[in-house]
């Protein structure tokens, strides 16, 4: 697959320098930070598809992720090139599908417009909203002994997310609990379609290990991992209930409250051990 990055796209660094006042000294102004947050286009062979409000880090990973989490792509093999490319007020990301891609894609193509905590914004009709799941297999297993530690760990992949507080991380968990691989974003679900794509590209196995997100489970978060076929999602604050519906009928464990010694287990607890 055909990759091509724009030093000025690459030089991104997620955040950028502003001046402001705190409440303790109104009268002198200092320096800080604050996350990136940018229009990204996502053209299918010259057919713009959606616009997501991104942090412009890691896009062609989120192009890849997206693409496999939305159904639109199976694998990598269907990608025959990928460009990105700064346009007038955000990011063009190039997709280059295969015939037989684009043509499902046609049949089923929508307006969207993603925001910063909405997966849906743009959906014509209240039917279009999920999508088909097969049924997860039940093949992992992993201890709860071991989320303590891919709970310390999962700041270290928030180096935008230190400097600005604005930032969801999505990491995967080994089944030793040592995080392989984590990425951030303004928006959650975006964060873990970069994942995803991630591990596309690598040609990482799905079931070997399990998703750590920082945010909410929602049920877009549980759609998007149970597309890829990952069987367990490990999230810090609490799930929705449609999530919890989603994730009981495609067999995913989905756990929420991940803190500390806690955890809060809303379906399929048979993966878990103590």
């Amino acid at each position: 697959m055909k990759n091509i990055l724009p030093n000025d796209v690459g030089a991104y660094r997620g955040y950028r320098d502003i001046s402001l006042w705190k409440r303790d000294n109104l009268s002198t102004v200092q320096q800080d930070v604050l996350a990136e947050e940018v229009p990204v286009t996502l053209v299918y062979n010259g057919i713009s598809h959606v616009v997501m409000m991104t942090t412009p880090k890691d896009l062609e990973y989120f192009a890849l992720g997206f693409s496999l989490s939305e159904g639109i792509i199976q694998d990598s093999t269907e990608i025959y090139g990928l460009e990105i490319e700064p346009v007038c007020n955000g990011i063009e990301i190039q997709i280059s599908l295969s015939s037989r891609r684009f043509m499902a894609l046609k049949e089923r193509r929508r307006a969207l417009t993603g925001r910063t905590g909405c997966g849906i914004c743009g959906v014509e009709q209240l039917q279009d909203i999920g999508k088909p799941l097969n049924p997860l297999s039940f093949i992992q297993r992993m201890s709860l002994s071991h989320l303590d530690l891919a709970l310390k760990q999962l700041n270290s992949y928030q180096a935008v997310g230190h400097l600005t507080g604005c930032t969801h991380a999505a990491a995967w968990m080994s089944p030793s609990g040592g995080l392989i691989g984590g990425y951030e974003d303004v928006g959650r679900h975006v964060a873990l379609d970069k994942l995803l794509g991630s591990r596309l590209m690598k040609q990482q196995a799905w079931q070997n290990g399990a998703v750590l997100v920082s945010s909410r489970a929602s049920y877009e978060m549980v759609q998007k991992a149970a597309m890829c076929g990952v069987e367990i999602l490990f999230a810090v604050s609490a799930a929705t209930s449609l999530a919890v519906d989603v994730a009981d009928r495609c067999n995913l464990t989905l756990v929420g409250f991940c803190r500390p010694g806690k955890a809060t287990i809303y379906t399929h607890p048979q993966r878990l051990l103590t």
